[in-house]
């Protein structure tokens, strides 16, 4: 009989202790598989989010933060320039500011303000429902879309009007409200879950200022030509002026995962440090409260000549069985996990809608099954060491007596 026979009987004839085992592995290897998945989780989603708008560059005033919304002066000029180089293929322009929303029967509410010069709005906004901003106004100034939370908010669906007001900074002057016609329904990915969003041109976003606007964006948005890449059209885009400073979604994305994510990473470290450490100590409490009990059948296999090679070989595989299943069973417990825990961090006000916190990978499952297995050797380790060393005389006396 092989060893690995003779483990998958002991499992078997001892069904208790294994099933508690495996649950107890399962339970624990769930929350590892979960906080590997942290680990990475929110820069994985955030990657996803940058590098799916449309465009690879991002031109925000001189600042040293790629996120930063430091306004751009002489917005338009800037943006011929930077049309013009060669290694640059589209532009977009974008504005916001903050506005009340008024609507028939209904308090007025907050909303922001987006101008895009981008009529699909890529960088965005990611449609849903009706069309972009390309559509014909119908005798409203201009079209807008508007997110989902707030269409659901007033009722709105495309065709809808709405009637919006810009609010000043710091002056006691009122705007008077100007009429959008809804368009379409969008997902915002960068703004939060409820955040009530307004997008339209920018001649309605300059409507909206009563016509008379100032030449300042709050960022730029910029797309490379493939023979460029992003990263020399980005440096292309930095010699033009002082003011400035444009950054590749690589160096966004690397940003980010040096500084906004680091936290993340280190809890995910200690928690799955910590879920390892416990399920090795399960697993080897298990191992050698059934070793201590089967002293006298290791003692007599012992005498009969089986050799200390395959009496560790089977408590090897005896643990490699408790471990090997009860990690099977995490990865669908663990992702079920996830997505509760998703659920819940996800409803933290000012969170942008697009990111996650548990991103499933290749790396988190090679690294799951990596420490399950040096938790399945670690924990057979002792018990191992004691089937080995036992005094087989001695052990079969006290047996007997």
């Amino acid at each position: 009989m092989t060893a690995f026979a003779l483990a998958w009987r002991t499992a078997r004839r001892y069904r208790a202790r294994a099933v508690l085992a495996v649950v107890g592995v399962a339970v624990i290897g769930a929350l590892n598989f979960d906080m590997l998945m942290l680990s990475r989780g929110l820069l994985l989603s955030f990657a996803t989010m940058i590098n799916s708008t449309g465009y690879d560059i991002r031109v925000a005033g001189a600042s040293t933060l790629p996120l930063s919304r430091s306004p751009l002066t002489d917005a338009t000029t800037l943006m011929n320039e930077v049309a013009a180089l060669p290694e640059v293929d589209a532009v977009a322009l974008i504005r916001t500011a903050g506005a009340v929303l008024a609507a028939p029967g209904r308090p007025p509410e907050g909303a922001e303000l987006i101008g895009s010069t981008d009529p699909a709005g890529l960088g965005i906004w990611k449609q849903a429902t009706g069309g972009d901003l390309t559509s014909a106004p119908n005798g409203a100034t201009a079209s807008a879309v508007i997110s989902r939370p707030l269409a659901v908010r007033l009722g709105l669906s495309a065709g809808s009007t709405i009637s919006v007001r810009v609010r000043i900074v710091d002056s006691l002057s009122a705007m008077p409200p100007v009429t959008l016609r809804v368009a379409g329904i969008a997902e915002f990915p960068f703004e939060s879950q409820q955040a009530s969003i307004v997008a339209t041109t920018m001649d309605g976003f300059k409507a909206a200022y009563g016509g008379v606007l100032n030449d300042e964006a709050s960022f730029m948005f910029a797309r490379s030509r493939p023979p460029a890449g992003a990263e020399a059209a980005a440096d292309a885009i930095n010699r033009l002026r002082t003011d400035i400073h444009a950054f590749s979604n690589e160096q966004v994305i690397a940003n980010f995962g040096r500084n906004a994510f680091t936290y993340f990473r280190q809890i995910s470290v200690v928690l799955s440090a910590t879920t390892a450490a416990f399920s090795m100590l399960l697993v080897a409490t298990l191992l050698t409260v059934s070793v201590n009990q089967r002293l006298g059948e290791v003692a007599a296999l012992r005498a009969l000549g089986i050799s200390r090679r395959r009496i560790a070989s089977t408590l090897l595989w005896e643990a490699a069985l408790l471990v090997g299943i009860g990690g099977v069973l995490a990865l669908p417990l663990g992702e079920l996990l996830a997505t509760v825990l998703d659920k819940i961090l996800r409803r933290m006000p000012g969170l942008p809608s697009g990111l996650h916190f548990f991103i499933f990978e290749r790396n988190a499952l090679v690294l799951h099954a990596a420490v399950l297995a040096v938790t399945a050797v670690v924990a057979a380790m002792y018990p191992v060491w004691l089937a080995v060393h036992l005094p087989i005389a001695q052990t079969l006396r006290q047996e007997v007596s």
